[in-house]
C-alpha cells in the first residue's frame, strides 16, 4: 500500500471518529436536556433512546452523499436525484427507530395509518436536514485535503518547473505536441517535457494518467460525466479529461469512478 492511500486511510478514519465524537457529544447533551417532553423518563433511558438516535441517524444519512456520487456515473442520473432518493429510503428504518427506541422499555403499540406517514414525513424532513449538514461537512473537508499541499512537496520534481504564479496545487496536466499542459487552480502553463517523463517526475502526488493525453490529481475530480460508453472527469476548475477505455476499469478498482 502506498504512502498516499495509507495517509488517505488514516484520514478518512480520522474523520469518522471525529463525527462519532461529535454525534456522542450532541446524543449526551439531548439526553440532559431532555427536549420533546422526554426529561420526565429516567436520565438512563434519556441516554440509551438519545445516542441511539444519533449513532442510528450517522450510519443512515452520512453515507448518502458518498454512495450518490459513486452510483450517478453508473447509473447516468444526477447525483442530486439519488440524495433524495436515498433520504427517503434511509428515513424508512430511521422512523422505525425512532418509533421504536422510547418505548422499548414498555408496550408497543402500531401506530395508525395517518399517524404511520405523519411520522415518517417528519423523519424525513429531518434526515433530509442531517443529510445536508453531513453533505457540506464532507464537502468541507475534501476541499481542505484537496488544496493542502502535498506531505512532500519539495520532492515533487515536476512542481519546481512551474513558475511561481501559479502555485503548486496541480489539477492536472494535459499533452500539447511536445509540451504538457500544466493546469492547477490559478491558471495553466506549457512546459516542455513529454508526459511520459512529466508523469514520471509526479512520484508522489495522488493522480493517474487517465488517457494517453491527460494526467489528473485524484483530489481534482468533482464529477464524472458519462456519454454512451465514453467516460469524462470533470475537474474543479471546469476542465473535462477524457478517460480511456483500457483506464476505465483500474479508475473503478482504485476507486476514482
Amino acid at each position: 500500500m502506498s504512502d498516499g492511500t495509507q495517509a488517505k486511510d488514516r484520514g478518512t478514519l480520522r474523520g469518522i471518529l471525529i463525527d462519532l465524537a461529535i454525534m456522542t457529544a450532541i446524543g449526551v447533551v439531548l439526553a440532559l436536556v431532555g427536549p420533546f417532553g422526554s426529561f420526565q423518563e429516567p436520565l438512563a433511558l434519556r441516554l440509551v433512546v438519545w445516542l441511539g438516535f444519533a449513532y442510528i441517524g450517522y450510519a443512515l444519512y452520512a453515507p448518502i452523499d458518498t454512495i450518490a456520487q459513486r452510483l450517478a456515473p453508473m447509473l447516468d442520473l444526477p447525483a442530486w436525484s439519488l440524495r433524495i432518493g436515498a433520504c427517503f429510503i434511509a428515513s424508512v428504518p430511521m422512523a422505525v427507530a425512532v418509533w421504536v427506541l422510547p418505548r422499548l422499555p414498555g408496550r408497543m403499540e402500531a401506530p395508525s395509518l395517518d399517524r404511520a406517514l405523519e411520522h415518517y414525513l417528519y423523519v424525513v424532513l429531518i434526515g433530509g436536514l442531517v443529510t445536508v449538514v453531513t453533505t457540506l461537512i464532507h464537502r468541507s473537508h475534501t476541499d481542505a485535503e484537496r488544496h493542502a499541499p502535498p506531505q512532500s512537496s519539495a520532492d515533487i520534481r515536476f512542481l519546481d518547473r512551474l513558475p511561481p504564479a501559479l502555485g503548486t496545487d496541480l489539477l492536472a496536466l494535459e499533452m500539447e505536441d511536445h509540451y504538457v499542459r500544466a493546469h492547477t487552480s490559478l491558471g495553466s502553463e506549457l512546459v516542455l517535457l513529454r508526459m511520459r517523463d512529466a508523469v514520471a517526475e509526479l512520484e508522489g502526488l495522488d493522480g493517474a494518467q487517465v488517457h494517453r493525453s491527460w494526467w489528473v490529481a485524484r483530489g481534482a475530480v468533482e464529477d464524472v460525466k458519462r456519454e454512451g460508453r465514453n467516460l469524462r472527469l470533470v475537474l474543479e476548475n471546469g476542465l473535462e479529461a477524457p478517460v480511456s477505455r483500457a483506464n476505465v476499469q483500474p479508475l473503478k478498482d482504485a476507486g476514482w469512478l
